[in-house]
């Protein structure tokens, strides 16, 4: 398995482009990020959620790689970092850039999440409060 890149919008994985915010099993299988467990608590799908850390974990998992975007805008709950640290499962928050090759470079058994570039931030404003750069919003 490899994550060869990610752009605007996008994230490419074992040649195949996806459109969304992808995790990565430990089986290798790539699914949609369920960003709802995490919007419900936050309002926002920048804070990654207990439930949504719940989602996430599988038994068995030693890592956990975080692609937090271009600008590296996502990060943990206290209450999801307390659940990984709970189940003795590492994690590493970084800018998605940084994440693919953290994740590529890796032979733990781990899991990944990559945030692809959302088109509020390839139009230069924050959905959540139009702030002009995602960096600068106030509701995250």
């Amino acid at each position: 398995m490899e994550i060869e890149g990610t752009k605007f919008g996008s994230i490419t994985i074992d040649r195949k482009i996806y459109e969304h915010d992808v995790v990565i099993r430990l089986s290798g299988e790539v699914i949609k990020r369920k960003k709802k467990l995490s919007k419900k608590y936050y309002g926002t799908s920048h804070v990654l959620s207990k439930d949504e850390a719940k989602f996430v974990f599988e038994k068995g998992c030693e890592q956990f790689i975080i692609g937090s975007g271009q600008m590296g805008n996502v990060h943990l709950s206290p209450e999801a970092e307390a659940y990984f640290a709970k189940k003795g499962c590492k994690v590493l928050l970084q800018s998605t850039p940084e994440a693919i090759r953290v994740f590529n470079k890796s032979h733990a058994k781990k899991i990944g999440s990559a945030r692809a570039m959302t088109r509020e931030l390839a139009d230069g404003l924050c959905r959540h409060c139009n702030a002009r750069f995602a960096p600068y919003c106030r509701k995250i």
